[in-house]
């Protein structure tokens, strides 16, 4: 991807918001993965800045994730549910001036490492009201009208697509079959169909000291229940090594009684424990095949082993949890 190239469509971009004068500056690389390209810039109209951030789709988003502007569409209909997110600027397909699906959004300082959310001693004051917070902000995502936000996919837990991914990987992991069979036998009724963020964790959280200011990453949203958000949030990998079971920063009371308080359903803890079994195997599988991705050669990767090596720790996980 050659940035300098972008730098001229992307003005012609911003011209509807800023006007023909604006300027873009330090465009720059921050992050990414396969499906999507992050860039930092300002746009600089006379003396005044503005922090924003360019996402780009590669040729791989086609095989991952929902499309950018559905997430810019998640944005903006997130912030009128009253959800931390970041302005949505600008947003456009791969027949945009760009040439690639992209949102341009408001950048959002503060911290997102986890380790530092749970131990800086800047935030020590924000911690203790953390997963109450979260369970506000959980009960304004799945408050969102899913007609604001077409398109979205229907995803209710099945455990076929765990099973065919597991077998695709051609190694035995028993302590996952047997997850999965005690995870089908012992499913809860389902919940109501609302907007689910889908990747709700510590990580994808913008924090300052006051508390939450963004959240991030949206390209798994679906229409699902809503005790899925709750249980992906306790899962024992998105604690980062802290004792409490809510993002290693609460605790379950905490984040139900601010959801429930905040207008989310009613949440019946044998539901919310299955749904956060649920989240546990859901990511002892994707370790699986991350791992197989560097292991078959088809992406050699130091990050992918190392995250291959986490299967362990979330089989470990799902024997302590069952009865």
């Amino acid at each position: 991807m050659d940035l300098q190239g972008c730098i001229a469509p992307l003005r012609k971009v911003l011209a509807a918001r800023y006007g023909t004068d604006v300027q873009v500056e330090g465009l720059r690389r921050a992050a990414g993965g396969a499906s999507r390209i992050t860039c930092a810039f300002d746009a600089v109209i006379g003396a005044r800045r503005h922090p924003l951030i360019l996402r780009l789709a590669t040729p791989a988003a086609a095989f991952t994730g929902g499309a950018l502007t559905q997430e810019a569409a998640l944005m903006r209909a997130a912030r009128r549910a009253g959800v931390p997110s970041p302005e949505v600027i600008a947003d456009g397909d791969a027949d945009g001036p760009l040439g690639a699906e992209f949102v341009v959004m408001e950048r959002i300082e503060g911290e997102s490492i986890p380790r530092r959310i749970l131990r800086d001693p800047a935030l020590a004051e924000l911690r203790p009201r953390l997963a109450a917070e979260c369970g506000r902000i959980l009960a304004a995502i799945h408050s969102i009208p899913p007609h604001e936000v077409p398109g979205l996919q229907r995803e209710t837990g099945d455990m076929d697509r765990w099973r065919e991914l597991l077998d695709a990987a051609g190694e035995p992991h028993p302590a996952l079959e047997l997850a999965m069979r005690r995870l089908e036998t012992e499913r809860p009724d389902p919940g109501p169909l609302t907007v689910v963020h889908g990747d709700f964790r510590n990580g994808n959280l913008i924090v300052g000291p006051e508390g939450v200011r963004a959240v991030l990453d949206w390209e798994l949203a679906h229409l699902g229940d809503p005790l899925e958000d709750l249980g992906w949030l306790c899962v024992k990998a998105w604690r980062f090594g802290a004792p409490a079971p809510v993002g290693g920063f609460g605790s379950y009371e905490q984040l139900i009684e601010a959801y429930e308080q905040a207008g989310g359903v009613r949440v019946d803890r044998d539901a919310l424990r299955w749904w956060e079994m649920y989240g546990v195997l859901r990511w002892a599988v994707i370790c699986v095949m991350q791992a197989r991705k560097h292991l078959d050669g088809a992406e050699r990767s130091v990050e992918l082993a190392a995250i291959g090596r986490r299967v362990a720790e979330n089989e470990w996980d799902l024997l302590q949890m069952l009865p």
